[in-house]
């Protein structure tokens, strides 16, 4: 892995910034841009007055709204971060007031369904840079934000053939500023990756908690209280947002579903194996499957995260 020099890179420049939502991720970017002058003026949007006030009294936004239309007059870059099920309402609100120049992008897990929710109602198709931080935690909210989440991370944008250079190296240049590796792909081939990098995981976590949970009383504490490190770890992933990841599994429900049969298939040789004590076909996948833990080693995405979860005194939760 090459270390990059962010010192060095070019830093973009906006007037004012629109945070559609002011969670963790925004929070966070906004934690950025604040930190290093990116921006004149941070507008946060939410539903709720008092996330608005909160982000304004933790100093990540200069004022709020609680009305999408409103919060994207006069900004030069609008973030969407609500849950993927909500983009396609929250594009057509802001359509009446958005600025021609102003460039869109998002920080969701699924690309497909966001372009074909959000095209609709833009002015111009070419503004449009989605994008999605492969970075976060458990915890929610602006309180939950900081400012080092995305350093050595990932950032994916996955620009539609219509989207200006222009546009997409600012974007690019953002989440460069916030400490990302920034990587382009389609937005097919993102929400494939991510089903078996993120999505799939993040199922399993839930059904072996889940299973849990279905226990008999007496099981289910004595399975709580001597809870070994893997379990502890499912419990960390399955305790993430339950809107936001029930938004990507029905909108990413093609991928997922293909990688869930494959998982299947491979889960059935597995069972085989245990059954007829098939030691030497367990042995194989084990010593390839540490393998490929190595591999993410290499990456330094393992350290990344850890130093991540350390920080923000929790755990991953975004793929």
């Amino acid at each position: 892995m090459t270390d990059i020099d962010y010192a060095q890179l070019p830093v973009p420049k906006f007037h004012r910034v629109a945070m559609i939502g002011i969670g963790l991720i925004n929070g966070s970017l906004a934690k950025v841009i604040k930190g290093k002058g990116l921006a004149d003026e941070i507008v946060a949007c939410s539903r709720r007055e008092s996330t608005i006030a909160r982000a304004i009294e933790l100093g990540i936004a200069d004022r709020g709204v609680t009305d999408p239309a409103e919060a994207v007059i006069g900004a030069d870059l609008v973030v969407i971060g609500t849950p993927v099920g909500a983009v396609g309402k929250v594009a057509k609100a802001m359509t009446s007031t958005l600025d021609r120049n102003a460039i869109i992008t998002d920080v969701g897990s699924i690309k497909t369904k966001v372009i074909d929710d959000v095209l609709p109602h833009l002015p111009f198709r070419g503004r449009l840079v989605p994008g999605h931080p492969v970075a976060g935690t458990e915890n929610s909210g602006p309180d939950a934000a900081f400012d080092t989440l995305f350093v050595g991370r990932h950032c994916i944008l996955t620009p539609i053939a219509e989207t200006d250079q222009d546009a997409l190296a600012k974007v690019k240049a953002l989440w460069q500023a916030a400490g990302s590796r920034v990587s382009t792909m389609t937005a097919e081939h993102h929400d494939r990756v991510l089903a078996i990098t993120s999505h799939l995981p993040h199922l399993i976590a839930y059904t072996i908690v889940g299973t849990v949970a279905d226990l008999e009383e007496h099981q289910q504490t004595e399975v709580l209280r001597y809870s070994a490190g893997g379990f502890t770890d499912f419990t960390r992933i399955a305790g993430s947002d339950p809107v936001m990841w029930r938004d990507i599994f029905l909108n990413n429900k093609e991928a997922v579903l293909e990688m869930l049969g494959r998982f299947s298939e491979d889960l059935s040789v597995l069972q085989r194996a245990i059954r007829w004590g098939d030691g030497e076909t367990l042995e194989s996948l084990f010593t390839r499957t540490r393998e490929v833990r190595r591999g993410v080693i290499a990456e330094g995405q393992a350290f990344q995260r850890q130093a991540a979860v350390e920080a923000a005194g929790g755990s991953d939760d975004r793929g």
